[in-house]
C-alpha cells in the first residue's frame, strides 16, 4: 500500500482548509491570538511583512501626491450620527468608551467611575473625524484637492475572528481626499483602485479582478464602491482593497464647504480608500502549500537564508568564516532597487530542523554551505516555489550573479500559478439549477473545497441577492470594470442582462 506523502502542515489544505490556514500562520511564526478576545499579536516575521507592504504602498501614495497625517483614535458618537447610512452600517461593530477613570470598588476590584459627557467610539473608520478636520482646512477652491493618507489601527467588534482576515483590531491605511468637482473625485477613486491592483499583482503576486460593488455591498454612505477581488486556494473570494466615491454625502454631513472661483459656496466631493493587514492573510491563502508559507520575494522579510552545515566541530571556524565572506558579497547584490535581505542561521539545531523552520516561514531561497561546498567553491541552493525545491549546486560567483533573476523568476512563477488557478476555477453559469449545484457542498456539516468564481448574467435585483446569500452564502463579488458587453438573461429571474458579473463565496 502506498504511503501518504508527509507534509509539514497538518491538516492539509484538502483535509481542512480553515485549520490549515491557522497552522500555517503558527508554523511561520507570523502572529498569534492575544489575551484580549478577538485581537492578535503580530510577531516580527509577520510585522516585517507588513512593514514591507507599507513601505511600497506609502511610496506609491506619495508619488500620486498624497501626504501622511494622523487623526484621533476616539470619535465622538455624535459625529457618526451625522451620516445616517454610515452609522447604520457600522453601529453593530462599534466599541464605545463611556468612562474615563477607574476607582477601587467595594470588594477591592477596579470599577469605572468618571462617566463621559458624550460616549466616544473607537474608530471603525475615520471618515467622520477626518471630515470635521477637512471642514476647518478647506475654505477656498485654492485649498483643493486635499490628499491625505493615514496609517493606523481600527476596531470593529467582530464576533467570529480569524487571524489577519477578521480581527477586532487590525492595522491599515485609509486615504481621504476632497475635490472641487465630481469628475476629479471619481478620477481619484479609480486612480487609487489602480494603485491597489498594480500592487497586488506586481508585489503580492496575486491576480485580481477590478470591479464595482452592487448597491447592497457598498460602503455605508458611499455613492459608489470599487474593489479588487482575489481568489484563494479554497476558491473563495477575498476583497483585497476598496476605493469609495463618496460624492457630497460626507461633505454635507461634515460641512466641508469651499468658495469656488466663481464666488459661490460649494460642498466638496470626497473619496476614501484602504487596505489592511488582511493582505497578509491573502498571501498565505494564495501561495501557501502543505509545507507552510510561500512568500513573493518583493515583500518577503528576507530573500535568502544562509545555513551553515557543521558535521564536525572542527569545521565550524572555517565554515562560518566562509559564510561571513559570502554574506558580505551578497549584501552588494541589488534586488528590486534595494540590497538583498539576508538571514544567517547559526542556531544550535539539527540541520533538518533548521531547514524546515525556514521552509515553513516561506523564505524564497535558502543556501546550505558545508566543507564539501567550500572545497568545490560552490553553494547548495534551494528555492521555495519549486517542486522538491529545485535543489542544485551552484558556483559561488554564479549564484551571486543569478540571484536577482532567481528571485524575479520566483515572483513571476507565483503570479502565473495563482492566475492559472483562478482561470481553472472560473466558470460561466446560465441556469439557477447549475448555480445552486456549483455552490452547494457535498458535506454541509463540514464543507469540502468547492465552487469558485461564477460568471453570470444578473439583472441586479437586491431581493435576489439577499435570497442567494441566505441560501448559499454567495454574494456578488463585483461587476468587473473590463466586462465585455454580452446580451443575456439573468440566471435567476430571466430578465434581460447586458454583461456577466462575478459571484462567489467570500471571507
Amino acid at each position: 500500500m502506498a504511503q501518504n506523502k508527509r507534509t509539514a502542515i497538518n491538516p492539509t489544505r484538502e483535509e481542512d482548509y480553515p485549520e490549515w490556514y491557522q497552522q500555517v500562520i503558527k508554523a511561520a511564526d507570523l502572529a498569534e491570538n492575544s489575551p484580549v478576545r478577538g485581537c492578535m499579536v503580530i510577531k516580527p516575521w509577520g510585522y516585517t511583512l507588513w512593514e514591507n507592504i507599507r513601505k511600497v504602498l506609502d511610496g506609491k501614495f506619495k508619488e500620486t501626491g498624497h501626504r501622511n497625517a494622523y487623526f484621533p483614535l476616539f470619535i465622538p458618537k455624535s459625529f457618526l450620527e451625522k451620516e445616517a447610512e454610515h452609522v447604520e452600517g457600522f453601529a453593530k461593530e462599534c466599541a464605545v468608551v463611556t468612562h474615563h477613570r477607574l476607582e477601587a470598588g467595594p470588594e477591592g476590584n477596579l470599577v469605572p467611575a468618571g462617566e463621559l459627557e458624550e460616549p466616544l467610539v473607537v474608530r471603525p473608520t475615520s471618515e467622520t473625524i477626518i471630515g470635521a478636520m477637512f471642514a476647518r482646512w478647506v475654505q477656498s477652491y485654492r485649498d483643493l484637492p486635499l490628499l491625505i493618507n493615514q496609517w493606523a489601527n481600527v476596531v470593529r467588534w467582530e464576533m467570529r475572528t480569524r487571524l489577519f482576515l477578521r480581527t477586532a483590531e487590525f492595522l491599515w491605511q485609509e486615504g481621504h481626499t476632497a475635490h472641487a468637482t465630481a469628475e476629479e473625485a471619481q478620477e481619484e477613486t479609480m486612480r487609487m483602485l489602480d494603485v491597489y491592483a498594480d500592487f497586488a499583482e506586481k508585489y503580492m503576486a496575486i491576480p485580481v479582478i477590478k470591479g464595482e460593488k452592487t448597491e447592497s455591498e457598498r460602503f455605508p454612505g458611499a455613492v459608489s464602491t470599487y474593489c479588487i477581488e482575489a481568489m484563494m486556494q479554497d476558491r473563495k473570494a477575498l476583497q483585497a482593497g476598496t476605493s469609495h466615491f463618496l460624492g457630497q454625502n460626507f461633505a454635507r454631513a461634515s460641512e466641508i464647504k469651499y468658495l469656488s472661483d466663481k464666488g459661490s459656496e460649494e460642498f466638496a466631493w470626497t473619496t476614501s480608500w484602504g487596505v489592511s493587514t488582511r493582505l497578509i492573510g491573502a498571501m498565505v491563502m494564495t501561495h501557501g502549500d502543505d509545507d507552510g508559507l510561500v512568500l513573493p520575494p518583493k515583500l518577503a522579510p528576507a530573500h535568502v537564508v544562509i545555513l551553515p552545515v557543521l558535521h564536525k566541530e572542527t569545521d565550524r571556524k572555517e565554515v562560518l568564516q566562509y559564510c561571513d565572506t559570502f554574506i558580505k558579497e551578497l549584501k552588494q547584490v541589488q534586488y528590486n532597487g534595494s540590497p538583498v535581505s539576508i538571514e544567517f542561521d547559526t542556531r544550535d539545531l539539527r540541520g533538518g530542523e533548521k531547514t524546515w523552520s525556514w521552509i515553513k516561514k516561506g523564505i524564497p531561497v535558502w543556501v546550505e554551505v558545508g566543507m564539501r561546498d567550500i572545497e568545490k567553491g560552490e553553494v547548495f541552493v534551494a528555492r521555495r516555489d519549486k517542486e522538491k525545491w529545485g535543489k542544485t549546486g551552484m558556483k559561488r560567483r554564479e549564484f551571486l550573479e543569478k540571484l536577482p533573476s532567481i528571485l524575479d523568476d520566483i515572483q513571476e512563477n507565483l503570479l502565473k500559478k495563482a492566475l492559472d488557478f483562478r482561470v481553472k476555477n472560473t466558470v460561466n453559469i446560465d441556469s439557477k439549477e447549475e448555480f445552486y449545484s456549483y455552490f452547494t457542498p457535498r458535506n454541509k456539516n463540514k464543507p469540502e473545497i468547492h465552487g469558485g468564481f461564477a460568471m453570470c448574467h444578473f439583472a441586479g435585483d437586491t431581493a435576489v441577492e439577499e435570497a442567494i446569500k441566505k441560501d448559499l452564502n454567495v454574494t456578488v463579488r463585483c461587476i468587473p470594470l473590463d466586462a465585455e458587453a454580452e446580451k443575456g438573461k439573468c440566471f435567476f429571474t430571466g430578465k434581460e442582462s447586458s454583461r456577466r458579473i462575478v459571484f462567489g463565496k467570500s471571507y
